[in-house]
This record gives C-alpha cells, structure tokens and sequence, in this order.
C-alpha cells in the first residue's frame, strides 16, 4: 500500500461491520416497543413463512419484517396498501446497513382504537375489583331453570339447545331475545339482563353470541353493560365469540366459556353420566341389601334355634323330666333307707331275743313300725311338695306360652315365602300365601283382600 494511502499512525480505524453492529446495539437499546401507524407496501412471504414489507405515510417509510413464530397467532394477512397499526420494536439490519422495525404484532389500524379503548376500561374496572374472583358467584350443580340471553336468530342459540338437550334434556330454558351487535344493542343486553334477574325464575343465566369481528363484538365491551352484568344476583356465564375473543363482559361474569357449546356444557349437568352413576350406587346398594338380608337370615336362624331351646314348652318337659328323676331317686333312696333300718332292726331283734323277754321284742317291732309309717309319710309329702312347684311353675310357663294364647283361638299369621310375621295389611297385600299357626297345627291361607278394622 502507498505511504500516502496509509492512515496516520495511531487513528482508531473501524470496520464496516464494526459500525453496523455498534448501530445495532445503540438503536436496538435505545427504544422501547413502539406502536406505529401506517400504510403497508411491497407485503412478500417467502417460504420460510416470513413477512417483509415497508409501513409509509405521506411522509416518510420504512422497512418492516414480521417473523413466522409471531405472524402465525394472527387472524389476517396484511394486504398493500392496507392502513396497520404495529406493535414493534426498532432494530439494525446490518447486511444492508439499514435501519427496520421487526413487528411483534399488527392489526387492523380501526381495530388499535377498539383495543386502546378496550384496555382502558378493562384497567379501570379491574382496579374498582369488577373482575376479583372473590365477588363472583358460584354456580348451581343442578339448576331448575336456565335464562339464554342472546338473538332468537343466531346459531349460538342453535348450538346452546343442542347441547341441553343431549346432555339433560328435562332442563327448562327461557330464551330472552336481544340484539347481539349494532348501535344500542349494549342498551338492551343491559336492560334484558335486569329483567331477567328480576323475574327471578332462572337459577343461572348465560350471555351469548357467535364469533365476530371486532366491530361486531364492540357492545359487549360497553362499561355500562359490565357494571349491569356485576350487580345481578343471578350467577351469570359469558361466552361471546370464539374461543381467542375476550370481552369485557367475560371478565365482569361469574364464568367465562369459550363458546356457547362450552358454556351449554358448563352450566348444565351430564345426563349419561349422572344414570350411570345412578346405575352404579343402584348395583351397589342391592349388594349391600344382599348382603343385609343374608347376614340377618343368619342371624334369624340362630334366634330361632335359641327361641326353640328356651322355648316355654321345652323348658317345662326338662322339669318334668328332673322331677321324675328326682321321684324315682327319692323312691330309691327311701327304699334303700327302709331296707337298711329293716336289716338293723331285724339285727337287733336277734341280738334282743337272746337277751330281753318276748314283750320288749314286741314293743322295738311296734316301734319300727310307726318309724316306717313316718317315713313313708314324710316322703310322700315331700314329693308332694315338689309336685306342688313343678306345678305352679308349669302353671306360670303355659301362661307366658304363645302357646297357651294360640289354645285361647288367636293365631300368629307369617308370610309363607320367607316366614316373616304379618303385623299390618302392607306386610301382606293381596294375593300373599300366608300360614296362620293355631293351637293344633298349621292353615295355609291366601290374602282376598285387606280393609281397615272395625273401631
């Protein structure tokens, strides 16, 4: 290189690339996002699915790119010539040298009015506490009634009855007709919506439309029809539009759903599942009932088996049977007793007779004698006795005996299919085979007919 080309020594030289990127870095850190108004010109996407075009006014341009990862969450396509508004920030494209706006978002610059004033009333009303969770009202699990405030016109109703009737086809619905869109229809939303929570004869009412453009959804955004919306006493759900549409409406609600049919689904009960949770406790609740009267046949069976051994009759044979035990034992015991004295007296008689006169044998014989007789009395007295007991408690068993009742022409009337006792006409209606249990045996009857008693 030629000395005189050469730059002086020490002088800090930069590089094309050098400067760009220092541009880059000031221009890039220098400006927050901005919101620009223009005319776009020269729209290409080329196929990696990126937007390039230049936003004008009368006065001045400049270029703008729009990356696929954001322009695909738009519901458009800018068009030449269309007047935009952009959400962007400011950056370098160093290849040219060029300074451009890489957009974050863009719309429709009629639709940046709607939004600026949207959002204002939205911080407004969130800052009164119009959106706090803790003012909203819960909604009925089984509402009787439900209020549809939409147009009679619309397929957002079509799309809300469809799903009412598949999923609980008994629920009543009350449809009051409003306009949906257009100059004072916010005017009559808010006044159906009083009469409506004034009638009081819908547990949950649900505000309704299909989707829209902006414009269209613009009176569901009306501040006087949200404060409308946050005073009724009806617990009230939004679903206006589709599912990326919000209105002010959906945050002053008790609910929001994403479309009518989601709305239909949120305040209605499932049907199909409610039967089949009604089959399945049904099932179980004739096992458990199963299960109930198997356990008290059980138990049936060991009362009666318990009822027959302390049966009044069987306690009374066992008495009899001890009593003549207890006969037999003493007639035993008596004669063994007699034998015995009988041996000693005759004994002793000998052992006299050789050594007392004949008179004292007489008198030790007369003497045994009325020992006998006394004997025998005191024993038959006795057993005497014991009858007399065995008696009376016999006596007191047969007059606690059903027995003893059934011998004075009562009978005890059971249910022959399974042996319960018939207290009352319901026990056995008409048509019942019965078994009527008298003093001598069993009657097997069946129920003509059952009247009241005669007073």
């Amino acid at each position: 290189m030629p000395d005189a080309a050469r730059p002086e020594t020490g002088r800090d030289v930069w590089t094309v690339s050098r400067l760009n990127a220092e541009a880059r870095a000031t221009l890039e850190g220098s400006f927050p996002l901005l919101w620009i108004e223009g005319e776009v010109s020269g729209f290409s996407q080329p196929r990696s699915g990126h937007w390039y075009f230049t936003l004008k006014d009368a006065y001045a341009q400049v270029r703008c790119a729009m990356f696929r990862g954001r322009n695909a969450l738009l519901r458009f396509t800018p068009a030449d010539g269309q007047l935009v508004l952009l959400r962007a920030r400011v950056s370098f494209y160093e290849a040219r040298g060029e300074f451009q706006l890489v957009a974050e978002h863009v719309e429709p610059a009629g639709e940046g009015a709607l939004r600026r004033a949207f959002e204002e009333l939205k911080a407004r009303l969130d800052k009164e506490g119009l959106f706090d969770p803790g003012r909203k009202k819960p909604l009925p699990a089984f509402p009787h009634r439900v209020g549809v405030v939409t147009s009679p016109t619309g397929a957002a109703l079509h799309d809300v009855l469809t799903v009412l009737r598949r999923r609980f086809p008994g629920l009543p619905v009350v449809v009051y007709p409003v306009p949906v869109q257009g100059d004072g229809a916010a005017a009559e939303i808010a006044a159906m919506l009083r009469l409506a929570d004034a009638r009081g004869e819908c547990d949950v009412l649900l505000l309704t439309r299909g989707g829209g453009s902006p414009e269209d959804l613009a009176c569901f955004n009306d501040e006087a029809l949200a404060r409308t919306v946050a005073a009724l006493r009806t617990p009230i759900v939004s679903a206006v539009g589709h599912e990326v549409d919000f209105t002010i409406a959906d945050f002053v609600a008790d609910r929001r759903a994403p479309t009518p049919s989601a709305a239909a689904e949120l305040i209605s009960p499932d049907g199909p599942a409610l039967a089949e949770a009604v089959r399945r406790l049904a099932s179980r609740l004739r096992q458990a009932e199963g299960r109930s009267l198997a356990l008290a046949r059980t138990r049936l069976g060991h009362l009666a088996h318990r009822l027959g051994q302390a049966h009044p009759a069987a306690l009374l044979r066992q008495r009899i049977q001890r009593l003549d035990e207890l006969e037999t034992r003493l007639r035993r015991g008596t004669t063994r007793r007699l034998d015995a004295a009988r041996q000693r007296v005759e004994r002793a008689s000998e052992r006299l007779g050789l050594l007392t006169p004949n008179r004292q044998l007489v008198l030790l014989r007369q003497r045994l004698g009325t020992l006998g007789r006394r004997l025998g009395a005191a024993a038959r007295e006795r057993l005497a006795a014991h009858r007399q007991r065995l008696a009376a408690a016999a006596g007191t068993l047969q007059a606690l005996s059903p027995l003893a009742t059934l011998e004075r022409g009562y009978a005890l009337v059971r249910r022959a299919e399974d042996g319960r006792v018939v207290r009352d006409c319901a026990t056995a209606p008409a048509g019942t085979r019965v078994e009527a249990l008298v003093a001598d045996g069993v009657l097997d009857c069946r129920v003509e007919s059952c009247r009241p008693r005669d007073p």
